[in-house]
């Protein structure tokens, strides 16, 4: 099911309900109403907004994992994976379903080991620099576009923004099994090419 048609579905169930609530003469258009009508438009509005919490502690985060993505993508640091289940586990993959928070957390650790291997076959000494400070090392010495840098900058911070800022949605660990295998093969690339 794509995005869109779960789109449909999400407003056509939501006005149904509305459009019932409102033709009973004894149902007059109340919050329970207005939450349904707003819940209709939620789907639609999800690109103006960057998260929406409601009570009871639920959170929806829409955009920041898929922009992460693109860029990623587009700066040509997810490389042709293929979709079926690799012979190698990333320790990463292996918690993704328990534990979502553990999981990114292990995705960005694994970010930062290739990186480090990047830097050492390149006689870079990467001790005592932090995974910022290796990224501005690896784009001045050309290892790293200026795009795969910020790239790289951006994944980074959302992925440690993602582990201390609480409350992880399981999308964020289907996100780390999609994109994490892809980005670690890409970087491989990059220490096995150098």
């Amino acid at each position: 099911m794509n995005i869109r048609s779960l789109q449909y579905g999400i407003t056509i169930c939501a006005l149904l309900v509305a459009l019932a609530h409102i033709i009973w003469p004894s149902l007059t258009i109340d919050a329970i109403t207005v939450t349904l009508i707003f819940i209709a438009l939620v789907p639609w509005l999800a690109p103006l907004f960057k998260s929406l919490e409601l009570p009871g502690r639920l959170k929806i985060e829409f955009q920041d994992f898929e922009r992460a993505r693109t860029k990623a993508d587009k700066a040509g640091l997810l490389s042709e994976f293929p979709r079926i289940e690799s012979e190698r586990q990333y320790s990463f993959q292996l918690v993704a379903q328990e534990d979502p928070k553990l999981a990114l957390a292990g995705l960005r650790i694994e970010i930062e080991k290739r990186l480090t291997e990047i830097a050492e076959s390149n006689n870079i000494n990467p001790e005592k620099a932090g995974i910022g400070r290796l990224l501005r090392i690896l784009g001045e010495r050309q290892l790293l576009s200026q795009e795969q840098r910020s790239a790289l900058a951006d994944m980074v911070g959302l992925l440690n923004s993602a582990v201390h800022g609480g409350e992880i949605d399981n999308r964020a660990a289907e996100w780390a099994l999609d994109v994490g295998p892809r980005l670690v093969s890409a970087l491989e690339a990059k220490v096995n090419k150098i």
